[in-house]
């Protein structure tokens, strides 16, 4: 399994994350409802559909991150120099990286199924919360073992994984779906023609 230098990893994470809160503040924050809201086609997710999937992620990962942290800060599992993913942990990880055209289509959860009629203002905000909590986490995590540190994954709470994983797991997922929103305001639809337009 790929093993990482803890710091050098952290900041590569931390790297990702802010990249993708400047893409939330600089960008998203600013564009009408309407456009957040336009889906490409009928069945394709909108871009404020991507982001309330993965506000819907961080509601569950970002308090488990915390408390996984917290217990290994009680229990005086103080930093590993090193990072060894585990099989399923790395597996995920790998799944949910963003690659190189086609990507590999997933069906979400029923409980992670965003609505089409979102308040758009709200769900930006929540994800530049949740990315600025994210960042703060990891920083926290600097001082933790990320190998024995331990989170329940959200489909299977007896299946935990390591730390360092959920981490990598999570921004490969907050990139994928950030992806996904691109190409939805790329391509989006006239509600009264039902034609494609470029914005």
């Amino acid at each position: 399994m790929p093993v990482y230098q803890t710091n050098q990893l952290i900041d590569k994470l931390q790297s990702q994350t802010e990249e993708l809160l400047s893409k939330a503040v600089s960008k998203y924050q600013m564009l009408k409802p309407a456009k957040l809201l336009a889906q490409p086609t009928e069945n394709k997710w909108s871009a404020a559909q991507c982001l309330e999937h993965l506000n819907s992620y961080g509601r569950y990962y970002l308090p488990e991150i915390e408390r996984a942290i917290n217990i290994a800060t009680a229990d005086n599992r103080l930093s590993n120099p090193e990072f060894t993913s585990g099989l399923i942990g790395n597996y995920f990880t790998n799944m949910m990286l963003p690659k190189e055209g086609k990507q590999n289509k997933m069906k979400a959860p029923k409980d992670h199924q965003p609505v089409a009629n979102l308040n758009t203002d709200k769900v930006v905000s929540e994800f530049i919360d949740q990315q600025e909590k994210l960042l703060s986490l990891l920083e926290q995590a600097r001082c933790v073992d990320l190998n024995t540190s331990k989170v329940p994954i959200s489909i299977a709470k007896f299946i935990k994984l390591k730390l360092g994983d959920v981490f990598m797991f999570l921004i490969a997922h907050n990139q994928r779906h950030i992806l996904q929103a691109e190409r939805a305001l790329k391509m989006q639809t006239v509600p009264s023609e039902g034609l494609p337009v470029n914005v």
